[in-house]
């Protein structure tokens, strides 16, 4: 993809914006080949937003708590959303589930990335639940967006081992270094046309049926 096609994404989060920060910098390098078109935040206070003003991102907020309800939330924001033209969307600590009709819209076309080796750990406190778990290794999971939370078909994973004296902090640090590894890449894979979902929630990644997620051991990383 050229200088002049870049894909354009919008970013949704609602927090510090650690993982918008990483794709902030790939992009910068030139090793990912995305326009952000926007990052919008439904919390004001998200640290997120002023990295993206710092990049010279367009950054706003559609606050959720402003709204009656979900629906309307959910309303207001895809159209701030679909205002940017994006061919991808991608949640990055974007802390609100979303209805099946606002995932349907996005079919294909919306990634979230998730801090254990999905199916395992959904949901919240994923480092806690690993150690309480005994687990011996953790990591990180890309997943396509489906109404199922945390759920969608998994494109690509980064592991860590869990060492001992493991806390949920230190552990967290690790996983979060994958996180910036592995988001990147699925996103210039989603980029240069290498992956896509079908209908029936199959991915296939150079043409052929991806039967279990690719595992960041066997890919060569961004250099960002």
């Amino acid at each position: 993809m050229t200088a002049t096609a870049r894909l354009p994404i919008v970013i949704l989060i609602s927090g510090r914006g650690s993982n918008l920060a990483s794709i902030i910098e790939c992009a910068a390098s030139g090793v990912l080949d995305v326009d952000i078109r926007a990052v919008i935040s439904n919390r004001p206070a998200a640290v997120g937003l002023r990295l993206a003003e710092g990049a010279g991102i367009p950054a706003g907020v559609i606050d959720h708590t402003g709204y009656s309800g979900r629906t309307a939330f959910e309303h207001a924001l895809r159209e701030r959303i679909d205002a940017c033209q994006p061919e991808l969307v991608v949640l990055a600590g974007f802390m609100r589930l979303l209805t099946a009709g606002f995932v349907a819209h996005y079919h294909g076309r919306m990634l979230n990335i998730h801090p254990s080796l999905l199916p395992a750990l959904p949901g919240l406190d994923t480092h806690r639940r690993a150690l309480e778990a005994g687990l011996a290794e953790h990591g990180a999971s890309v997943h396509f967006v489906t109404a199922d939370m945390d759920g969608g078909p998994v494109l690509l994973q980064g592991r860590v081992p869990v060492c001992d004296g493991d806390t949920p902090a230190t552990l967290a640090g690790r996983v979060l270094e994958q996180e910036h590894r592995i988001y990147p890449l699925a996103i210039q894979w989603f980029a240069s046309g290498r992956i896509f979902l079908d209908e029936n929630c199959h991915i296939y990644f150079d043409g052929n049926r991806l039967t279990r997620p690719r595992d960041l051991a066997t890919e060569i990383p961004l250099p960002c």
